[in-house]
């Protein structure tokens, strides 16, 4: 059988919501309110979800948490100009997570290491 053939009705769906989450994230280094849209999908499609989208849904909520903190840090520090150095570290840690995540997702992969810090 194909990997079609053996795909469970829901998955599609699911894999479509968890790619539209991760596009979302994208859209947010231009236009910031989308994360927040993503992470409130995240949060309501995670309860439902199977244990790919679930580990994918966790992630992009980490994701999202994780960049609010570093976010803030390098906006109060940059006064001292080393908050652009960490604003753009961030910029270039999001980016991978999420490039990450969806090539994971268009695999049909769940995320190897949810909680992890880096990518």
């Amino acid at each position: 059988m194909s990997d079609i053939e053996n795909r469970r009705p829901g998955a599609s769906a699911q894999s479509d919501t968890v790619k539209l989450v991760y596009l979302l994230n994208f859209a947010s280094f231009i236009v910031g309110i989308t994360a927040l849209i993503g992470v409130v999908i995240a949060y309501l499609k995670r309860g439902d979800a199977d244990a790919l989208a679930a580990s994918h849904y966790t992630f992009q909520i980490r994701t999202f948490w994780m960049s609010v903190l570093y976010v803030a840090i390098g906006t109060i520090t940059s006064f001292l100009l080393i908050g652009f150095l960490i604003l753009f570290a961030w910029l270039i840690w999001a980016i991978i997570r999420n490039v990450k995540g969806f090539i994971a997702i268009g695999e049909g992969r769940a995320m190897d290491d949810v909680n992890t810090w880096l990518w």
